[in-house]
C-alpha cells in the first residue's frame, strides 16, 4: 500500500505548469475503499470477484496496468479543452477507508473538465484496474 500524494502539492505544481494559462478549472477525484459492496450501491449482481448485496466488504486487493493506465491518461489529455491530467494508484491489499485513486483534471471551462474527469475515471475502473472485494 503507498501513501496518497498530496492534493494541495498536485495542484500546486498544475498551476506552475505551461497549461495554467488555459485552465480556468480543476476538479479531483479521490476514490476509497467502502464498506458496501459494489454490486449493492450499483443495484447490479456480484461480478465475479465481488460480493453479494447485503455483505460487508473489509477490504479490497488492488491492482492496475500500468499501460493500460497511461492510455486512458493520453486519451483524457485528448479531449477538448483539457490541459493538466494527472494520476495516482494504489495498489495492495486495502482496507474500509484507504484511498484508492487520485485524480486530477485542468481544463478551460467546466463542462469540458466534468466530461474529461467522468470519461477517464469510468475508463480506469473498467478497463485499468482490479479490485477484488474482500468479505469482512
Amino acid at each position: 500500500m503507498a501513501t496518497m500524494p498530496s492534493i494541495d502539492s498536485w495542484l500546486a505544481e498544475a498551476k506552475a505548469d505551461p497549461s495554467a494559462d488555459s485552465c480556468g478549472m480543476y476538479l479531483v477525484h479521490n476514490g476509497t475503499v467502502r464498506a458496501t459492496p459494489k454490486s449493492e450501491v450499483r443495484g447490479s449482481e456480484a461480478p465475479p470477484c465481488g460480493l453479494r448485496p447485503g455483505e460487508r466488504v473489509a477490504g479490497m486487493r488492488f491492482s492496475y496496468d500500468a499501460d493500460a493506465v497511461d492510455a486512458a491518461v493520453a486519451a483524457a489529455r485528448a479531449m477538448p479543452g483539457i490541459g493538466y491530467v494527472r494520476v495516482w494508484l494504489n495498489e495492495g491489499e486495502l482496507a474500509v477507508g484507504d484511498d484508492i485513486m487520485l485524480v486530477l483534471i485542468g481544463g478551460d471551462i467546466r463542462p469540458h473538465v466534468v466530461e474529461a474527469l467522468q470519461a477517464l475515471v469510468c475508463r480506469l475502473k473498467d478497463e485499468c484496474v482490479t479490485e477484488v472485494e474482500l468479505p469482512a
